[in-house]
């Protein structure tokens, strides 16, 4: 498709522009920032929202929070929670996961946005409000984006590469002529923030019945979150929500309305499950909800979309600062499209567990329950699911047994003490004895750091956290050939 026809136009103005300053969005202008990329985020809303859906934070978010210096900060703002039970007898517990982070963390999205935003702008992200995407074109050198600003005026923008972070109506998604295939599956759900004059003894509760379902979660500073669905209450979106509305759906799942008052919000929307068939087309990239949306049980939307936006960010900078190659940039839909298929899996089984009326499917729900609770194995394998701990990446024929796993925070000797500490220099790590002299020559883009412990490999870990590659006992040249495979040529490369 051709771009504009001015020749100055020819020029990227940006490495890369991002459209939607989410979460998703927000991990991708802060890394790509803090990595030196020349990056700028278009959002159309003019300030910042108190009322979003989120608000739950999975492990490997908060891991990925670490590597960031973020997680001890977002989990003060929160309530962590060691264990979630969607129904009957599933108990899945999130306390046995091998972890820093071994819970889930209830705040609310807005909390998590704050922080990215202000790790974004102090590296260097600029931030335009109030600016509404219209129309992507993209050719063979870059990417123009047309939009409006907040009193109307149309203006051409121009990067290098798009991320389109924009949600599920995603404009960058639809300017492309990207299906978004998927369905309907849930109508009229309710939700609402309130306070409880008898807050229910779980941290997370979540009861259903043949009349619908209700889950609380608590914000940690007297607030719950309450969604909620009555099978006899099937309004469209734009219906409007009455307090008296969650209040009679409570009491017909739990039996008591625990007192709720002040709604502070109130909404109905619908859910969907779609998934963008390629996450790259060209320049443009979708991420997030512009790429996939599912149910909210198991609070995985969020934590996946931010996920997506740590395995892109370090792709883009590697071929921006020139010690990669385009094909890099495929294995981002190559390795996020399954763990988005995955999502969308786990969350439509939960939901259809919860909304059968089905009195046999739920006798059968509980049976099911009740013998992967007795196994709990089954349970262990959801929670490592769910958490995104269990998430791994195909790895090449004959590598490693530990390619493409996540890697978890080990010890290292001296200054950063962890692996996630180092990661925070936005580089890859290479953890070993001896790799120090070998990695000085790619010291722009690798940490060389020994392990505190008896590690028996050496251990190349990618930005995001994930095994680039692991030997035992690896000779000084082989580690060379891996270092120049993943890294480039050796020397500095303009930053």
């Amino acid at each position: 498709m051709a771009g504009g026809s001015a020749d100055e136009h020819r020029t990227p103005i940006r490495d890369v522009l991002l459209i939607g300053a989410g979460p998703t969005g927000l991990v991708l202008a802060g890394d790509l920032a803090e990595s030196g990329v020349d990056v700028a985020v278009l959002e159309r809303r003019d300030h910042e929202s108190h009322l979003t859906r989120a608000f739950g934070v999975h492990a490997r978010t908060l891991e990925q929070l670490d590597a960031r210096g973020l997680a001890e900060e977002i989990i003060s703002t929160g309530t962590p929670t060691a264990e979630m039970r969607p129904f009957s007898r599933v108990h899945i517990d999130f306390s046995q996961l091998r972890t820093r982070f071994p819970f889930m963390l209830t705040t609310p999205q807005w909390q998590v946005e704050r922080l990215l935003l202000r790790r974004a702008q102090n590296a260097g992200a600029e931030f335009r409000r109030g600016v509404r995407a219209t129309d992507v074109r993209q050719d063979r050198d870059g990417v123009d984006v047309d939009v409006r600003g907040p009193d109307g005026t149309p203006e051409t923008l121009r990067a290098r590469y798009v991320v389109g972070t924009d949600g599920a109506g995603s404009t960058v998604r639809r300017s492309l002529g990207m299906p978004f295939p998927g369905r309907p599956v849930v109508t009229s759900v309710l939700l609402a923030d309130v306070l409880l004059e008898r807050p229910p003894a779980e941290v997370l509760r979540f009861a259903s019945n043949e009349h619908g379902f209700t889950f609380f979660a608590p914000f940690g500073d007297g607030w719950y979150r309450i969604i909620g669905w009555d099978r006899q209450a099937q309004l469209p979106d734009d219906a409007p929500v009455t307090l008296d509305e969650v209040r009679e759906i409570t009491a017909l799942t739990i039996g008591d309305d625990v007192g709720m008052h002040d709604a502070r919000w109130l909404s109905r929307f619908h859910s969907d499950e779609r998934q963008v068939p390629h996450y790259r087309r060209g320049r443009v990239f979708l991420a997030g909800d512009a790429a996939h949306i599912h149910s909210p049980l198991g609070g995985m939307g969020m934590n996946t979309g931010m996920q997506d936006a740590a395995n892109l960010s370090w792709k883009l900078a590697a071929v921006l600062h020139g010690w990669a190659e385009d094909p890099l940039l495929d294995s981002y839909h190559a390795e996020r499209y399954p763990v988005g298929r995955m999502v969308l899996r786990v969350s439509h089984a939960l939901l259809t567990a919860v909304i059968t009326r089905s009195p046999l499917i739920r006798a059968l729900r509980a049976g099911v329950a009740s013998v992967a609770h007795q196994l709990g194995v089954v349970e262990a394998h959801v929670a490592r699911g769910i958490s995104g701990i269990g998430i791994a990446y195909r790895a090449p024929w004959c590598s490693h047994p530990l390619t493409g796993r996540r890697v978890p925070d080990i010890r290292l000797a001296g200054v950063p003490g962890r692996l996630y500490e180092a990661l925070r220099q936005r580089k890859f790590v290479l953890v070993g004895r001896d790799t120090a002299v070998v990695a000085e020559s790619w010291a722009d883009r690798v940490v060389a750091a020994a392990p505190a412990g008896d590690l028996r490999f050496t251990l190349l870990v990618r930005p995001d956290g994930y095994a680039a590659w692991a030997a035992e006992s690896p000779s000084a040249e082989e580690l060379r050939r891996v270092l120049e495979l993943w890294l480039g040529e050796p020397g500095p490369h303009q930053v």
